[in-house]
């Protein structure tokens, strides 16, 4: 489950994901490692991961360690940064964005099934 969600650690990684929109979606999730919400909304990812769909392709910034890069994503697809937040993207923007307690096994599971 888990080894579907790669790191993202650069703004290299960044780049290749963005890129990688426009052949299938792809859902970032920005993490802080400290924050009881954050760990709650990564549970619910786990959850949906565990029956993930197979064309979506999965990324976790971990915000303490990848400031820059969670900054950066918030620049380019013009959000307000939040941590706990998913962002789905497709075809280089993004299509789909919750934060906090409005990330759910089932709004994942709702957002990716409205954009393959």
């Amino acid at each position: 489950m888990l080894d579907i969600l790669v790191e993202m650690q650069s703004i290299q990684q960044l780049n290749e994901a963005l890129q990688e929109s426009f052949e299938r979606p792809v859902l970032l999730f920005k993490h802080s490692l400290t924050c009881p919400i954050s760990t709650r909304a990564f549970n619910e990812l786990k959850a949906y991961l565990s029956n993930a769909a197979a064309n979506v392709s999965y990324r976790v910034i971990k915000i303490q360690n990848s400031y820059e890069v969670s900054n950066e994503v918030a620049s380019r697809l013009g959000l307000k940064h939040a941590s706990p937040q998913a962002i789905l993207m497709r075809n280089g923007r993004e299509v789909w964005n919750a934060s906090h307690f409005n990330i759910t096994t089932s709004s994942l599971e709702e957002a990716i099934r409205n954009t393959r």
